[in-house]
């Protein structure tokens, strides 16, 4: 395929004599682009000059940006993307973009372009976060946020949030993402304790959401499982609550989740909340399945 390509930028027989790659107009090479992911369009653009100049047109980066980048742009100093290109722009937003003090992330996915988010557990509601005899902040690099909530015990364990956004029209998964047992590293090692690690096995938690347009959905499981072989600890899992639909980003769409365990008949700890994702459905299954 290489030999092939490499064999039409200068001609059909090598020499420079016939047709090649370098002959198709800009603007021909700007609508074939307009089907391509931005990796593909970035891995062509080095293909000869029609296709560079195709590769940073404004008309096919706007096609990659969701219809409300500029409500995505709003969260950042009007210095950061002013007189820039639109494939500048979706470089720009397809790194994090912090937002609530920094407690939030929007950003394009590379290959899609579509929105993504995640909440920090420091913009949601912990009962009893600001008892140390219940709940630390632990700093670890294994949290976008650098920063996780840990439990060591507790009887009545709740975890609430709320979030207001001009999301895209797409289909959304919301999902919590939780850890059994406390992390650290040792002589460069990751190394996982179960200490306070308990009570998860007894009865399930509960997961919900509701949005501002009337959808809800919720989800129970038991966050341990100690009578077998317990794949459930001193791993990052994220649990799925549901789905909603948006079918326009206007009006923006509030959705309100939590995560209880409120019988207070045992205490439970050993716990660390990382953050909750909201990401579309199908990019959300693919990565789950390895694409």
């Amino acid at each position: 395929m290489g030999a092939t390509l490499s064999g039409l930028e200068y001609g059909t027989n090598g020499s420079g004599m016939g047709p090649g790659l370098g002959d198709i107009p800009e603007s021909c090479v700007a609508c074939v682009f307009l089907y391509l992911t931005p990796p593909e369009i970035c891995n062509l653009a080095r293909l000869n000059r029609a296709f560079r100049g195709a590769a940073s047109s404004d008309s096919v980066w706007e096609r990659k940006l969701p219809p409300n980048y500029q409500d995505l742009l709003d969260l950042l100093p009007p210095e950061r993307y002013q007189n820039l290109s639109k494939k500048d722009i979706f470089a720009l937003l397809s790194h994090p973009v912090p937002f609530d003090h920094g407690n939030k992330e929007v950003w394009l996915d590379r290959v899609t372009g579509r929105v993504c988010m995640a909440i920090s557990a420091r913009g949601m509601a912990i009962t009893g976060i600001e008892d140390r005899r219940y709940w630390n902040w632990v700093s670890t690099e294994e949290s976008r946020f650098h920063i996780v909530a840990y439990l060591q015990q507790i009887w009545w364990f709740e975890v609430d949030g709320v979030v207001k956004f001009p999301f895209p029209a797409d289909i959304y998964t919301l999902s919590f993402r939780l850890h059994l047992g406390r992390f650290s590293k040792r002589l460069g090692r990751r190394v996982c304790t179960f200490e306070h690690t308990h009570g998860w096995d007894i009865k399930p938690v509960r997961l919900d959401f509701s949005t501002s347009d009337g959808q809800v959905a919720s989800s129970q499981c038991c966050l341990d499982d100690t009578e077998h072989d317990n794949h459930k600890r001193g791993c990052w899992i994220d649990y799925k609550v549901g789905e909603f639909i948006v079918s326009d980003s206007e009006p923006a769409t509030e959705v309100k989740f939590s995560m209880k365990q409120i019988d207070c008949t045992h205490s439970k700890g050993g716990l660390c909340v990382d953050s909750v994702f909201i990401i579309p459905t199908d990019l959300k299954n693919k990565k789950e399945e390895g694409f």
